[in-house]
This record gives structure tokens, C-alpha cells and sequence, in this order.
């Protein structure tokens, strides 16, 4: 039985990532394992030897010692993408189709006025927090955190997803690119996997309370609203770690925890490690 799965899995891989290397090549080429479904928001981590080159659509991915990468896909992108793998003089390629998604809308009213069209004396201070952010986010290490089965930060109800198109009292915004978790004011928030706390900020515009954890090759997470953080930026965490508290700070109409995931400045989806709650 368990040969039978074996086969069906491997079966099923192939049928995702279509070599077009040689066909004295085993079975697989250079790609000894890929985790994750491709699709819009996934981040999928590869297996290679020690010392191959990978590139994604003909850039170069960090390769750890051991030869684990990982990259992702934003929500609007459709594919094909095409990884490429080479070591010595073998050369693997995979074309990559991406599974369609469809997107919710979701309605949010009685939210400050304010954070839905900021005051021009706002814009200066929401431009520096959006650098803040995004330098935390190209934080490129050799962390293994992201290969760990990632756990939810904390459990409650589900009031929002990633992907939908937010409305905000009755104006049309960005998409929602997180995943809310309404949840009391101080329920403690838990690292879903091991890392470094990049980014610590108690009070921004839109997101209040803010943190960032690397999880290294470029994968990040993000806890917005928070009531109160309790690491500081260059603390290393372990998975199941308290770093934080539930709040309702910025951008928000109730105590909850808006939950992201990135890959670099790709926005992705952190369901697509933990699957449903």
C-alpha cells in the first residue's frame, strides 16, 4: 500500500511539473521534491542537490547548503512559469501551470474615516512606515524557519481572507492580501514558525501595531492590529513562541489579527502552508 501512494504522489508531481530535459534523465531530473500547489498567493519549496542553480522565469534563487529554495506567486499572476535547474552539466526545466482562484468582495463599514482617505498631513508619515515595511521584507538570510509546517498564530473565527476585494465604507480599496482571526482583545499571539523579528512598531497608520518575522530565502510573516508586542526587533523566535497580543489598533473595526505571509514583496497567502483552521 504504502509503494501504491509512493507511485500515485510521484504520478501526481510529474503531472504538475512537466520536464523537458533529456530523456535519459531519471524520473524527476534534478528536482528531487516540490511542496506546495501552485497556484495564485503559494509559496512552494523545492529539493535539489547540494551546489545546483535554480531560476524562476530566468532568475536566480537562493539555494541553502543543503539545496532547499523556495519562491511564490502573487495574487493576480496566471502563469505558465517555467524552473530551470542545473548542476554541472545536467539541466532540468519545468513548466509550472498555476491552479485559477476566484476572489471574495467583502463590505466593511464604520471604519475611521481617516484611515480609509488619510488626512495630507498623514501621507509623509504613511510613506516612511511603507519603507519601514518593505526593508524588512527584501531581508534575504539563511534561515531555515520557512521549511517547518507552519501552525496558525491564534484560533478564532475567520473575518477575512486573502485575495478579496475590500470595500471600505462604501469606497473600493486594494485587495485584502491577509487573514483576519477575530479574536478578544489580548488573546496571545503565537510564531507559527521559527525566525527573527526584522520589524517592531507599535503604532502605524493603517496597521497599528506591527511586526515582522524572517523566516529566511526572502519569507516573511506579518501581525498587523496588535495590542501589544512582546519581542524586539533582532529577537529570534521559535515556532509556538508568544510574540504578541491581540488588538485592534489602525485600520480596524474590532479586536482581531491580520495574519500575512510574503515572499520578498510578493504578497501570498498563509493558508496555502497551514491549510483551514
Amino acid at each position: 500500500m504504502k509503494v501504491f501512494r509512493f507511485a500515485l504522489i510521484r504520478l501526481f508531481l510529474m503531472a504538475l511539473l512537466l520536464p523537458t530535459a533529456q530523456a535519459s534523465e531519471p524520473p524527476g531530473g534534478l528536482l528531487e521534491s516540490l511542496r506546495g500547489d501552485p497556484a495564485p498567493g503559494a509559496l512552494l519549496i523545492g529539493k535539489t542537490a547540494p551546489g545546483t542553480r535554480v531560476q524562476l522565469d530566468g532568475k536566480a534563487l537562493s539555494v541553502t547548503e543543503d539545496g532547499y529554495f523556495v519562491f511564490g506567486f502573487g495574487r493576480d499572476d496566471e502563469g505558465p512559469a517555467s524552473l530551470t535547474l542545473r548542476r554541472g552539466d545536467d539541466t532540468s526545466r519545468y513548466d509550472i501551470t498555476l491552479a485559477a482562484r476566484s476572489w471574495d468582495i467583502q463590505r466593511i463599514e464604520g471604519v475611521p474615516q481617516r484611515t480609509v482617505t488619510p488626512p495630507a498631513e498623514a501621507l509623509a508619515r504613511i510613506s516612511e512606515e511603507a519603507s519601514q515595511v518593505t526593508a524588512a521584507r527584501n531581508t534575504s538570510s539563511t534561515l531555515t524557519g520557512f521549511r517547518e509546517d507552519f501552525i496558525w498564530p491564534v484560533r478564532g473565527r475567520i473575518t477575512g481572507v486573502y485575495g478579496s476585494q475590500r470595500i471600505f465604507n462604501g469606497e473600493p480599496r486594494r485587495p485584502h492580501y491577509g487573514v483576519d482571526i477575530a479574536a478578544p482583545t489580548g488573546t496571545p499571539i503565537q510564531a507559527p514558525a521559527s525566525g527573527k523579528v526584522t520589524l517592531v512598531h507599535d503604532d502605524m497608520f493603517y496597521s497599528g501595531g506591527t511586526l515582522i518575522i524572517d523566516h529566511g530565502l526572502g519569507v516573511s510573516s506579518t501581525y498587523l492590529h496588535m495590542s501589544e508586542i512582546l519581542v524586539a526587533e533582532g529577537d529570534s523566535v521559535a515556532q509556538g513562541d508568544i510574540i504578541g497580543k491581540v488588538g485592534a489598533t489602525g485600520r480596524a473595526t474590532g479586536p482581531h489579527l491580520c495574519w500575512r505571509l510574503n515572499w520578498y514583496q510578493e504578497r501570498l497567502d498563509p493558508r496555502t502552508l497551514t491549510g483551514e483552521m
